[in-house]
């Protein structure tokens, strides 16, 4: 897909990777919808920087996990725009608890509800909106993959990605609409304290952690490939290989 000129809808997209991504993508010629929780301050910081590289812009606050919130915002970026050509689903959480144990049904539910039922929300809100030879890309984790240390539930959250991933893959194949997702190692973003990244570091055998943009870039790889389906690319400095 040739990128300038379309429209992109970034969930959790005013900071960190998302933010990261969405930049890229106005780096590179489309229009962006910077979804958003609360943190409305910060939301216009990146819409400012967006806005620098001559495309349009747009504020989409809503939380992901409640089907109101995110049919506002969609149909808020739709009567803007018309059409999404691409969807990253990229808003997520970290837990609280890392032991089993420790993790009650609330916190379980918060986990699965932002991380996976976010992902199916956004999805089937902007599937209808989404032209054949469109992109989705959804960012998992790499606890996705291997259980990470960060909680069963996250681990969970983020290998539900990874499923739905797939199965959207084979069944939109016949519109020619890719989907794809990304499994990132740890990502220096302030999500995590200088202490864990420093901790993460030592662990990684290229001796750090990732960059917002390193995964920005591999976003507009999956963008820019047409042949790219179904796959879960891994971007972890050789910390997980299978």
């Amino acid at each position: 897909m040739e990128i300038k000129g379309k429209n992109a809808i970034v969930t959790g997209g005013s900071r960190g990777i998302g933010r990261a991504i969405a930049l890229e993508l106005a780096k590179r010629g489309a229009n962006v919808g910077i979804n958003y929780v609360s943190n409305e301050a910060r939301a216009k910081e990146t819409l400012s920087e967006i806005e620098k590289f001559g495309v349009k812009g747009i504020l989409l606050k809503g939380d992901v996990s409640k089907i109101g919130d995110v049919k506002i915002f969609v149909k808020k970026f739709i009567d803007e725009f018309k059409k999404v050509d691409i969807l990253i689903n990229n808003a997520g959480i970290l837990s609280k608890n890392v032991n089993f144990l420790d993790v009650s049904e609330e916190e379980w539910d918060r986990l699965i509800d932002i991380n996976l039922k976010g992902v199916f929300l956004v999805t089937k809100e902007v599937l209808p909106f989404i032209p054949d030879g469109g992109k989705i890309i959804n960012i998992s984790s790499i606890s996705g993959k291997m259980g990470g240390t960060v909680g069963a539930h996250y681990a969970a959250s983020k290998a539900g990605v990874i499923g739905l991933t797939f199965a959207l893959a084979s069944e939109l194949a016949k519109r020619k609409i890719t989907v794809n997702a990304i499994a990132p190692g740890p990502v220096d973003t302030e999500l995590i304290t200088e202490e864990i990244k420093e901790r993460l570091s030592k662990v990684t055998p290229l001796g750090r952690i990732a960059t917002p943009e390193e995964i920005a870039k591999t976003a507009i790889f999956l963008i820019e490939n047409d042949f790219v389906d179904g796959e879960i690319i891994d971007v972890n400095g050789a910390r997980y290989m299978d």
